[in-house]
């Protein structure tokens, strides 16, 4: 498996934050190709992109960052920071210190906002993006789903009590998976504490101006979706995702030519980037930025 480096950055207010570093590979010939920029969902992690950031290293460099208040980054003293605008900033900061001119962002759920958010501010460095399962309009039932878990403080004694536990909220997104998965997911989303015990790995604090947030008034995102224009993008959607609908996938592409779709079957919010469909797509994708 590819080997990747801890590394860190800082925040404008102080945060240290981490990311991982995974070198390119093999040298592709040429100029260096764009790196790589996994940005993850509300309540994940780097470890999300376990699988496919060794994929993508093979022959360009991926950066996966951990939000404030996530992973082995630190938790903000202030939970109102934890927010899309503040992140986009620490992401800003990180983008600068790597002397990063060009990438190739692949942005899940949450991140997937972010790398919009991005294309308004920067849209000079992202020369193309991976958007997984989430789009400028947010369907209503998913926000309340996630409304449902994100902040929950529990603890469990075992991996296999931890990936039960996985399995009863995310089952309707991943029907049918074997115990195997769901403590693959688990080591992803929880860490193992020096008392023993297993946590969600990140900061129950990140749940509070989520809670706020009116899923019936929600802020119009297309002009940030628009903002993608001029490079290859691919919007991946999950065929059983209570969060982003076929409606809004088909408004994103009318909007956006030329943007390639991908609806996998038999998965919800969100698909985890090691479908064998997916992985091709986002191949394809890096190939037309090439």
């Amino acid at each position: 498996m590819t080997e990747f480096e801890d590394r860190y950055w800082s925040s404008r207010d102080g945060l240290k934050l981490h990311f991982r570093d995974y070198p390119a590979q093999q040298d592709a010939g040429g100029p260096a190709l764009a790196p790589v920029l996994c940005l993850h969902g509300l309540t994940r992690n780097a470890r999300d992109f376990d699988t496919i950031a060794p994929h993508l290293a093979e022959t360009r460099r991926v950066i996966c960052p951990d939000m404030r208040g996530r992973g082995d980054s630190e938790y903000a003293k202030d939970s109102a920071s934890y927010t899309p605008v503040q992140y986009a900033e620490d992401l800003l900061e990180l983008i600068a210190q790597e002397g990063i001119e060009r990438f190739v962002a692949i942005g899940t759920s949450l991140g997937g906002l972010l790398t919009m958010g991005l294309a308004t501010v920067i849209p000079e460095k992202i020369a193309g993006a991976v958007i997984n399962d989430v789009g400028p309009a947010l369907r209503r039932d998913g926000l309340e789903r996630i409304k449902e878990y994100v902040g929950q403080g529990r603890s469990f004694p075992t991996w296999v009590h931890a990936a039960r536990e996985i399995e009863k909220t995310h089952s309707g997104a991943h029907p049918d998976q074997p115990l195997d998965f769901w403590i693959g997911m688990a080591k992803r989303i929880m860490a193992l504490t020096s008392n023993g015990r297993i946590v969600f790995d990140y900061d129950m604090k990140i749940a509070e101006p989520f809670m706020d947030f009116d899923v019936d008034n929600q802020p119009d995102l297309w002009p940030a979706w628009e903002a993608l224009a001029g490079r290859p993008v691919l919007v991946l959607g999950g065929a059983l995702s209570d969060l982003l609908s076929a409606e809004t996938m088909d408004e994103m592409v009318r909007r956006l030519p030329g943007t390639q779709a991908l609806t996998l079957d038999n998965v919800g919010h969100a698909p985890t980037l090691d479908e064998p469909e997916a992985v091709a797509a986002i191949d394809r994708l890096l190939a037309r930025v090439d």
